[in-house]
C-alpha cells in the first residue's frame, strides 16, 4: 500500500510540475527579461478599468486606509461597491503588497495577477477531476486532460484576461465543485467541505464579477442537490448544507455585496430592460466548436478537437456524472445564444437574478468547464472498457464518422465564401482543424488499445496541449508584441500633468472625454466626470451623458475647471492652456475662464420633487444654474427675498471626509458638487443635518445666517454591517480550520 500511495503521489507531482511547465510556456513572453521578445495585454478594459482602479486601491491601501469613496470618475462613485474595483479580494491584496516591496503599482502587477489565476484555474480543476475519477487508473490522465483544457481552450485565453474579474471569478469555480464532491461521498455530508465550498464562492463573488459568480451559485446549488440525491442522501440533509453554503459565501463577501446591492439599485444598470440584457451569441457561433476564430475574433466555446471526442466517449460510456456535465454544458449553450433561442425568453422570466445581467455569452463559463470535466470522464471511462469489444467498436465507429464530419465540413465551411481574404483566413482554420481531427482519430484508436500505456497518455496530453496552445498563445485580441511598460504610463503625460500643477486649493473636476478617457482619472488623480465603469449613478449620468460631447451644463454641476477637447474652441469662454495627443489624434485642454466653485451658496430655490422634471427644467433654455438651485423637497429654513452673497471655503478635502467654512448673512442653501447617494452624513458645528437631493442627483444642505463649521464624511451603514458579517465568517472558517489542523 506504501508503495502504492507513493507512486500515486509521485505521478502527481507530475502531473503538477506539466501544468507548471505549460504554464510558463503559454506566458512565457509575459516573463522573459529580453524586452525585445516581450508580449503584453491589449489596453482596453484591462488597462482603462482594472488597472486604473487597481492604482486607486494600490495608492489607499498602502496608507492604510480602505477606499470607500472614488472621487476620480463618474463625479465621485462609492469605491467599495463597485464590484469590480474587488477592494476586499485576498488575492488582489497580494498582489498589492508584492507590488508595494517591489517599488510600486505597474501595469505588468495586474498582468501577473492574471497569469496566476490561469495557474490557479488549472491546479484546482485537477485537484477536482482526480477527486472525481478517483479509483480509475486514468484519473491522473484525466485530471490533466481537463486541466489543460480549461486552462488554456477559448474561454480562459479569450477575453476573460482582458476583463480580468470574470477570469478571477471563474477561477474559483473547481474548488467550489471539490467542497460539494467531498461533502457528499457518504449519506451524512461533511459540513467543512460545505464551509470549503461556501469559501470559494465567496471568493468567486469578491472577485468582482457578479454574473461569473452568479453561474457559479446556481451551479454549485444544481451539483449538491444532484450529488444529495445519487448518495441517497436526505432532503432535509441537502437544505441544511444549502443553509450553510449560503451563509458562509454570503458571510465572506458581505462586505462588498451589501453595498454592491445598495449601489445596483441607484444605477443606470437597474432600468435597463430585456433588450439592452438580451445578447448573446449568434447562432453561427456554434461553429467555433471546432472552427475557432471563423465567426468572431475570440471563441469562448472552444475546448478542442481532441476534447470533443473525449466528451463523446464520456456520453457513450455513460461514465458517472456525465448526463448531469452535459445536462450543465446544453442550458450553458442555450443561455449564451441570449436572445436567440427560447431558452433566454423563459429564463428571463422565471430565473431570479437574471435581470440584473446583459451579455448572456458569458454563459461559455458552464460550456466551457463542462466539457473540460466531461472530456476528464471520457478518459477515466477508457479504463473500464478493456473488455468491451462491442462498445470498442461502436466508439471506433463513432470516431471515425465524426473525423469525416468535420473533413465534410471544412470542404462546406470554405467553399460558399467569395471573399478572397477571408477564404484563405477560413481555409487555414479550416485546415488546421482537419489536421487535428485526422491526428485525434489516430491518436484516440491507438490510445484505445492501450490505454495504460504511459507513451499513449502522454501522447494524448501532448495533442491536447499542442493544439489549445498553438491556437490560444499570443492570440492578437489580448497581446501587442511589445514591453508592458510601453502600454501605459504610470506617470501623467503632459496635458495631464499640466492640469495637475493647478495650485488652486478649491477642488475641481475635468472632463475627460479626450486626452485623459477611460478611469485615468483614478491612475493620474484628477476628478474626471466620465468613467467606464459598467456601473453609473442615475442621477449623475443623466447630467454627465445629457450632451455625450459639448455639455456646459454638466460643466457646471460638477464644478468642471479643464476639458479635454478635440476642438480648440468651445461654446462658454476658455483658454487654451495645452496641447496634445491621444489615440485619436490632436486634443486641446480648455480652461474655463468662469467656473462653477465645488460649494456654492443660493438664496432662491425651486422645489421639484422628481429627477424627471428637474432635468426637463434644465433642459430649458432659460434655467440659470447660477440664479436658483433645483431642490427635490422644500427647506425647512426661509430664505431671504434679497440677500447679501456670503463666503465657502474648503478647508480639507480627501475622499471619505470633507470640511468647509462658511459665513452667510442670511439663511442660505449650500451647493455641493457631490454626488446625492447613501452614507454621507453631515454635520454642521457638530450636530448632524440632513441632506438634501438637488439637480436630480446632487447635494444640497440648509445652512442658517451665520458662522459655521461643516462636515461631511462618508460612512455607510450597509459597508459597516457587511464588515462586521465577513469578519465573523472570516475567524469562524480560520477556527475550522484550525480544528481540522488539530484534529487531523
Amino acid at each position: 500500500m506504501t508503495s502504492i500511495n507513493k507512486l500515486t503521489r509521485n505521478t502527481d507531482v507530475r502531473a503538477l510540475a506539466a501544468l507548471l511547465l505549460l504554464w510558463l510556456l503559454f506566458f512565457w513572453r509575459l516573463f522573459t527579461p529580453i524586452a525585445a521578445d516581450q508580449a503584453s495585454l491589449k489596453q482596453g478594459d484591462f488597462s482603462g478599468q482594472f488597472v486604473a482602479f487597481g492604482a486607486y486601491q494600490y495608492e489607499r491601501l498602502t496608507r492604510g486606509e480602505i477606499p470607500l469613496w472614488n472621487p476620480y470618475n463618474n463625479g465621485g462613485l462609492p469605491f467599495i461597491a463597485d464590484t469590480q474595483a474587488a477592494v476586499f479580494y485576498p488575492p488582489r491584496w497580494l498582489t498589492i503588497a508584492l507590488s508595494h516591496l517591489a517599488g510600486g503599482w505597474t501595469y505588468n502587477s495586474l498582468q501577473l495577477e492574471m497569469t496566476a489565476h490561469v495557474l490557479l484555474y488549472t491546479l484546482l480543476m485537477y485537484a477536482f477531476v482526480r477527486r472525481l475519477t478517483a479509483g480509475s487508473a486514468l484519473s491522473h490522465t484525466a485530471a490533466l486532460a481537463a486541466s489543460v483544457i480549461i486552462g488554456y481552450g477559448g474561454y480562459a485565453s479569450g477575453y476573460p484576461p482582458l476583463q480580468l474579474a470574470v477570469l478571477e471569478a471563474a477561477s474559483w469555480l473547481p474548488l467550489t465543485l471539490l467542497g460539494i464532491l467531498e461533502a457528499t461521498r457518504r449519506r451524512r455530508l461533511a459540513p467543512r467541505w460545505i464551509a470549503l465550498a461556501g469559501c470559494a464562492l465567496g471568493l468567486s463573488w469578491l472577485a468582482g464579477h457578479p454574473q461569473t459568480s452568479w453561474f457559479t451559485t446556481y451551479l454549485t446549488v444544481a451539483y449538491l442537490a444532484y450529488r444529495c440525491h445519487i448518495s441517497s442522501a436526505s432532503w432535509r440533509l441537502f437544505f441544511g448544507a444549502l443553509v450553510l453554503l449560503g451563509l458562509v459565501a454570503l458571510g465572506a463577501t458581505a462586505v462588498t455585496l451589501l453595498p454592491g446591492i445598495e449601489y445596483l439599485l441607484h444605477t443606470t444598470r437597474e432600468g435597463l430592460g430585456f433588450a439592452a440584457k438580451a445578447n448573446g451569441f449568434p447562432i453561427r457561433d456554434v461553429a467555433q466548436f471546432v472552427f475557432p476564430g471563423s465567426v468572431s475574433q475570440w471563441s469562448p466555446l472552444y475546448v478542442g478537437i481532441p476534447a470533443l471526442f473525449l466528451v463523446a466517449v464520456a456520453i457513450l460510456c455513460r461514465a458517472r456524472e456525465s448526463r448531469f456535465w452535459l445536462l450543465v454544458a446544453l442550458i450553458g449553450l442555450l443561455h449564451s445564444l441570449g436572445e436567440n433561442s427560447a431558452f433566454y425568453h423563459a429564463s428571463y422570466n422565471l430565473v431570479p437574478g437574471l435581470r440584473f445581467f446583459r451579455g448572456q455569452e458569458r454563459a461559455a463559463l458552464l460550456v466551457a468547464n463542462s466539457l473540460a470535466i466531461l472530456a476528464g470522464l471520457g478518459i477515466a471511462s477508457i479504463a473500464d472498457w478493456q473488455h468491451q469489444a462491442q462498445r470498442k467498436r461502436a466508439l471506433q465507429y463513432w470516431l471515425r464518422f465524426a473525423a469525416l464530419l468535420i473533413l465534410a465540413a471544412f470542404g462546406i465551411f470554405v467553399g460558399f465564401t467569395d471573399d478572397a481574404a477571408r477564404w484563405g483566413k477560413l481555409f487555414e482554420i479550416a485546415s488546421r482543424s482537419a489536421l487535428v481531427a485526422a491526428a485525434a482519430y489516430v491518436a484516440l484508436r491507438l490510445f484505445l488499445r492501450k490505454p495504460q500505456g504511459p507513451a499513449m497518455q502522454l501522447a494524448l496530453i501532448a495533442l491536447i496541449a499542442f493544439e489549445l496552445i498553438s491556437v490560444n498563445i499570443d492570440h492578437p485580441a489580448n497581446y501587442d508584441p511589445v514591453p508592458h511598460s510601453q502600454q501605459l504610463s504610470m506617470t501623467p503625460p503632459p496635458i495631464i500633468q499640466a492640469v495637475l500643477d493647478d495650485t488652486d486649493p478649491a477642488p475641481f473636476r475635468v472632463d475627460g472625454f479626450r486626452g485623459l478617457r477611460d478611469n485615468y482619472g483614478s491612475l493620474y488623480r484628477l476628478m474626471d466626470i466620465r468613467g467606464i465603469s459598467p456601473l453609473f449613478l442615475k442621477g449623475p449620468h443623466a447630467i454627465i451623458y445629457r450632451n455625450y460631447v459639448h455639455n456646459p451644463l454638466a460643466w457646471e454641476l460638477f464644478a468642471v475647471k479643464y476639458i479635454f477637447s478635440e476642438s480648440p474652441t468651445l461654446t462658454i469662454p476658455s483658454v487654451v492652456s495645452a496641447r496634445g495627443v491621444d489615440q485619436d489624434g490632436d486634443v486641446y485642454l480648455h480652461r474655463l475662464e468662469d467656473p462653477r466653485p465645488f460649494a456654492l451658496l443660493y438664496y432662491e430655490a425651486e422645489v421639484l420633487d422628481s429627477d424627471e422634471w428637474a432635468l426637463e427644467l434644465m433642459e430649458d433654455a432659460r434655467f440659470k444654474e447660477r440664479d436658483k438651485i433645483i431642490l427635490h423637497r422644500k427647506p425647512t429654513l426661509e430664505l431671504p427675498d434679497a440677500a447679501i452673497e456670503g463666503h465657502v471655503a474648503v478647508k480639507a478635502f480627501a475622499p471619505e471626509a470633507i470640511t468647509l467654512d462658511i459665513d452667510t448673512a442670511s439663511n442660505a442653501i449650500l451647493s455641493l458638487s457631490m454626488p446625492d447617494y447613501p452614507g454621507w452624513e453631515a454635520r454642521l458645528n457638530g450636530s448632524t443635518i440632513p441632506i438634501i437631493r438637488a439637480y436630480a442627483g446632487l447635494i444640497a444642505l440648509e445652512i442658517p445666517a451665520g458662522q459655521h463649521s461643516l462636515s461631511l464624511t462618508f460612512a455607510p451603514r450597509s459597508y459597516a454591517i457587511g464588515a462586521l458579517a465577513s469578519l465573523a465568517a472570516w475567524l469562524g472558517l480560520a477556527l475550522l480550520l484550525l480544528r481540522t489542523l488539530i484534529r487531523n
